[in-house]
């Protein structure tokens, strides 16, 4: 087996400046069922939180709504004082009121609230990347967008980004700030974003598939496919990954896991060189789906 390491997925520089894997972890699943509450296994998700930068993952993504609170909580715990090159990005906006409930709160003094309070629990002086989780409809985008420039210019926040928003969308925060990565829903089987991400390519702008390994069922599942599984001798879940990672140069899957085996499995991925032929094959698959 192929040493575990994350570089071999090359990196990208967030914002011009941050240079991370491009293979990252996600960290949204080290909470309860529903996204609420503490792990079932607290001490298998510090394990997997250990594993990190044993094996080159130097990108983490979290929110203060994971929890709520517990997962910036425990990454602070087990991890703070990182590893020099470790980047822990959050997300503000969303606020939760139950398992699988995630109400947008897109109040200026809301914002402010999370990023202050994110500062406390992952033990930092600066969030290298702060991302608005979403867009509140019922709030002014002024506000929200007024206030994250002004926490960015007071030194609390590196870097913006963006999380499920169009190509309009960036265009309009960028009249208050520097958009340096948008999370969007994206994937081997879900395409919608594909402007978004052609957009991102062409701006520098590091493009977050969220729910990257869904597609993994569509790649086992056809007979063309199949034969790309076998020849890498990898599972149907790396070879997703693998896809993502050759799709655009400025894509940085956050694969999430609360179990060690689960992120060993992910982090192999770095490690797949897919063909031209293997990579159209696929998306082939993927577009007639």
């Amino acid at each position: 087996m192929a040493q575990l390491d994350a570089a071999q997925a090359g990196s990208f520089a967030i914002g011009g400046d941050l240079s991370v894997n491009r293979l990252g972890f996600g960290a949204m699943r080290i909470t309860g069922a529903g996204i609420w509450g503490p792990p079932q296994d607290r001490d298998e998700a510090v394990r997997v939180l250990k594993r990190l930068p044993e094996i080159g993952v130097n990108f983490i993504d979290t929110a203060e709504s994971y929890g709520p609170y517990v997962s910036e909580e425990l990454i602070g715990e087990v991890l703070a004082p990182y590893a020099e090159g470790t980047i822990v990005a959050t997300k503000g906006g969303l606020t939760r009121t139950g398992p699988n409930v995630w109400p947008q709160l897109g109040r200026a003094e809301f914002l402010r609230q999370g990023v202050m309070m994110g500062l406390r629990r992952l033990k930092l002086e600066r969030l290298d990347l702060w991302q608005l989780h979403r867009i509140d409809p019922k709030t002014p985008r002024e506000e929200q967008f007024g206030e994250i420039a002004k926490m960015q210019e007071e030194g609390l926040i590196r870097h913006v980004g963006l999380s499920e928003v169009s190509v309009a969308d960036i265009k309009e925060a960028s009249k208050y700030f520097k958009v340096a990565t948008v999370q969007n829903h994206y994937n081997f089987a879900k395409r919608d974003s594909e402007d978004v991400l052609e957009y991102c390519a062409a701006n520098g702008i590091g493009f977050i598939p969220w729910f990257p390994l869904a597609g993994g069922e569509l790649v086992e599942g056809n007979e063309r496919t199949r034969a790309i599984i076998e020849k890498h001798g990898a599972s149907a879940s790396q070879i997703a990954l693998a896809w993502l990672l050759k799709r655009s140069p400025v894509m940085l899957p956050i694969p999430g896991t609360g179990k060690v085996r689960h992120l060993e499995d992910n982090v192999a991925a770095a490690s797949l060189t897919l063909s031209d032929d293997d990579f159209n094959v696929l998306d082939a698959v993927a577009r007639k789906n």
